[in-house]
């Protein structure tokens, strides 16, 4: 990391990408040009998990080249500073690179679908709501886990 006085714990990186709703995965399409898009994500321990239709692009680039890149911004907010006249941002970033992988055991897809509703819908998360949906979509969902293996976390604060 180029600036250094910008680096973060790694415990601030797992708070922020527990925070954040979604963050945008980066994968080689074998050529020039990465392929990115934002998925909703949530941490599991040391896994990130995400779902997605059984085919498409991604599916595909993913089994031919699964090391990734997930980037996550918790923050930004752009300001004029008077006192040094400057312009600057203020954020909250986290990187996490990785191994993606298809999840093929129905406890993991379910444990990871789970955790990713209590994240993103926990209000809705009461009755058998999640049990129903189970039952109608899981033998039609894909879901993927990333292992982390590098999770760095940076900021620039207000002072």
């Amino acid at each position: 990391m180029r600036r250094s006085d910008r680096e973060q714990s790694l415990e601030f990186a797992l708070s922020l990408i527990d925070r954040c709703t979604f963050g945008v995965l980066s994968i080689s399409t074998g050529e020039k040009t990465p392929y990115c898009l934002p998925l909703s994500l949530v941490r599991v321990e040391n896994r990130l998990y995400f779902h997605c239709a059984k085919q498409g692009r991604k599916v595909d680039l993913l089994q031919e080249n699964p090391r990734v890149c997930v980037a996550f911004v918790g923050a930004s907010q752009p300001e004029y500073v008077e006192r040094g006249n400057m312009f600057t941002d203020y954020f909250q970033s986290a990187l996490v690179t990785g191994t993606a992988a298809r999840v093929t055991d129905d406890q993991e897809k379910v444990l990871a679908l789970r955790a990713l509703c209590n994240k993103l819908t926990p209000q809705a998360m009461t009755g058998d709501r999640f049990e129903r949906a189970i039952a109608s979509s899981l033998q039609v969902t894909d879901v993927w886990r990333i292992e982390m293996e590098e999770v760095t976390g940076k900021a620039k604060l207000h002072k």
